[in-house]
């Protein structure tokens, strides 16, 4: 039995699903210049004003830990963490007290890695984004239609809820700033 679930049956397995799924099973892994920058699947960190932000990290984006917070509703520390991550986004975006903020930019994933946010907090980022770059109204027009092209329906049609990729939203971002002979934050 050692033999056959321990060796055999992932050795078929993996085979499979690289015959399959052949990006997937290799990591979803994003090249640019011929250079892996990074995986579809795990959230990474960025912290830069000229890119969208992902959610926040119990972990910091640290792949080999995995895990959230695990601070429940009445934790006087998340309740601190949260009022610390509205603070500097309402001072980044230059916006008031009352603004509402999406809540996937003020609360951590379960998993800590998680590599989307929503359309809504996508689209919060926008003006903050073409500010750092400085992209003018047009611009900052086709940034709110690059969400929506980036934009990931649910999956099966009722699982989840519509996202947007972070990492793959930024590629696509440099490459805009790139075509407008913008700076594009390099």
């Amino acid at each position: 039995m050692t033999i056959i679930l321990g060796i055999l049956y992932p050795l078929v397995i993996t085979g499979i699903t690289q015959a399959i799924f052949p990006h997937r099973a290799k990591g979803s892994l994003l090249v640019t210049e011929g250079k892996v920058i990074g995986s579809a699947l795990i959230g990474q960190k960025f912290e830069s004003e000229r890119y969208f932000w992902p959610r926040p990290s119990a972990i910091d984006y640290n792949p080999l830990p995995s895990g959230g917070s695990n601070l429940g509703p009445t934790s006087a520390e998340l309740q601190k963490q949260i009022a610390s991550r509205r603070s500097m986004l309402l001072k980044a975006h230059a916006l008031c007290e009352k603004t509402i903020i999406p809540l996937d930019l003020l609360f951590t994933s379960g998993s800590g890695l998680d590599p989307h946010i929503s359309p809504e907090a996508a689209k919060f980022q926008v003006k903050r984004v073409a500010r750092a770059r400085g992209f003018d109204r047009n611009t900052e027009n086709r940034l709110n239609q690059l969400i929506d092209e980036y934009t990931e329906p649910r999956t099966l049609v009722i699982l989840g809820e519509p996202r947007v990729n972070v990492l793959k939203l930024n590629l696509a971002l440099d490459s805009l700033g790139a075509k407008l002979g913008k700076d594009n934050g390099k």
